[in-house]
């Protein structure tokens, strides 16, 4: 595997560095107020751009490795132009926490950009306001679904979904005789994941129709409005015309995400009005609690659709990353398939009171998910062992006192981190673990997997593939009941 893989941990380590760069403009514009002083004169080197674009048009292939050249080119902090507005990109660990964490009262707050937050989320939406009143409230009612004491509650759920996966993942291959796409089945394990979460609703099949319509909203949101997709939002005088731009789509983006969650949040609404029994759920919640935080509608709208966007797509993406990947090296299936079954068996499915004894397991998934070629010699070989001695979870990871011991940034930092940590790491270690401890993967001689492109503008994929998924034993079969 090489840095040409364009894996997943790449752009998500940038797409969090490009969403601190809105934050550190904001910044570095309080500190000139604060000084009375001229931005310009002490900004940090960084590449020349176009009259009017700036740099942008050199993001939009590949923006990762364009970022990446320009950080050995002109060092760890440097700026540039994106059409009328200055950014100021951050690449080192120490240079992060000094700004974000250090000087969080600082460098906090983002920028409204155009498409995302005023078009899409209509200044709503946690991923996309401003270090406000209004953020930190919408910010608490979330959080509180996604802390450690509630996410222990959903462990029962979590493994009934990654138990349906394997067994999906069973029936529709055949038991290993026909190749499958991963895809669709690891995007409906993670949007019944969420879903339950927020609405106490989950779907029955690939084939149910909110599978394929919230996968595809999702994924338009991520082409809509990742850091570098569309122009409108760094020129403005394109916003005249929508029919040329994103701009109309956005608003359709807008309108599909408010028809869908509006509707889910309707009937919980109505349901609870005739008296009937509603599980708990963040949408059951919010409506009970809307005069008391004084919120709207759209409020509860977005505050859901967030949720279900941040929730759905990052999860879904790791894992197609995961088995894309894996079929190439078989000595590291082999290694975690043995850990798999000296720990757990053959008798029973991994469950997360197993993580911690399964330190080869853990060590993929955060591989999986970034490397850093500052911290280890020949970053770009797929060598698992280098986190074996790494025994911190991702949350606490993301708080330890020296940065350069975190195992990875694409959860951001600072008050604006991911707070779905605790949920997405024992999502995806059910997931990668069950995989392993069921199949056998393999890729196909006549389909090679193409790990050079991706499928997406941001939160990306890797372009549609199929491989063998083998049950390595009997058990497997008995196991699932089947």
């Amino acid at each position: 595997m090489t840095l040409a893989s364009h894996d997943i941990s790449t752009f998500a380590v940038l797409s969090t560095i490009c969403a601190a760069l809105y934050a550190l403009l904001h910044g570095l514009k309080n500190l000139r107020r604060a000084a009375g002083l001229k931005i310009t004169k002490s900004l940090p080197p960084g590449p020349v751009g176009l009259p009017i674009f700036g740099c942008f048009p050199f993001l939009t292939n590949y923006p990762e490795l364009t970022l990446d050249h320009w950080a050995k080119k002109f060092g760890p902090l440097y700026s540039m132009w994106l059409g009328d507005q200055l950014f100021v990109v951050v690449s080192d660990p120490q240079i992060v926490k000094d700004l974000v964490i250090t000087n969080g009262a600082i460098f906090s707050s983002r920028k409204e950009m155009f498409m995302k937050s005023q078009i899409i989320f209509a200044r709503r939406g946690i991923t996309a306001t401003p270090y406000d009143e209004t953020w930190r409230k919408h910010r608490r009612l979330a959080a509180g679904f996604l802390s450690t004491k509630a996410v222990a509650t959903y462990l029962p759920g979590l493994e009934l979904e990654v138990n349906e996966l394997i067994r999906q993942i069973y029936i529709k291959g055949e038991a290993g005789l026909s190749p499958i796409n991963p895809a669709p089945h690891a995007g409906r394990t993670s949007l019944n994941n969420i879903l339950t979460i927020a609405f106490g609703i989950r779907t029955d099949s690939i084939d149910h129709p909110l599978v394929g319509h919230w996968l595809m909203l999702s994924r338009e949101f991520m082409n809509c409005t990742g850091p570098v997709s569309n122009m409108v939002d760094f020129v403005p005088f394109l916003r005249r015309f929508p029919n040329w731009t994103m701009v109309n789509r956005g608003k359709k983006l807008h309108r599909g995400l408010v028809d869908t969650c509006s509707g889910l949040i309707k009937d919980i609404d109505a349901r609870m009005n005739r008296g009937e029994e509603v599980h708990d759920c963040m949408a059951k919640y919010l409506l009970s609690v809307k005069e008391q935080e004084n919120l709207d509608d759209l409020d509860i709208v977005f505050i859901c659709c967030a949720f279900m966007i941040g929730g759905v797509e990052t999860t879904a993406a790791i894992k197609q990353w995961f088995a894309a990947h894996i079929p190439a090296y078989p000595d590291i299936q082999a290694r975690a398939q043995a850990e798999l079954d000296r720990v757990v068996g053959r008798d029973r499915l991994p469950t997360f009171e197993d993580e911690k004894s399964l330190p080869y397991v853990r060590a993929i998934i955060k591989w999986t998910m970034h490397y850093d070629p500052a911290r280890y010699p020949d970053p770009e070989k797929f060598n698992p062992d280098r986190y074996l001695n790494d025994k911190y979870s991702n949350a606490e990871s993301a708080n330890l006192s020296d940065p350069m011991e975190r195992d990875h940034w694409m959860f951001g930092a600072g008050r604006r981190i991911c707070p779905g940590i605790p949920l997405a790491e024992q999502e995806i270690f059910l997931a990668v673990s069950h995989l392993l401890w069921a199949f056998n993967m393999h890729q196909l001689p006549d389909e090679p997997i193409d790990l050079k492109e991706y499928d997406g503008l941001s939160g990306r994929s890797p372009v549609p593939f199929r491989i063998k998924m083998i049950p390595r034993d009997e058990h497997v079969k008995e196991v699932l009941g089947l």
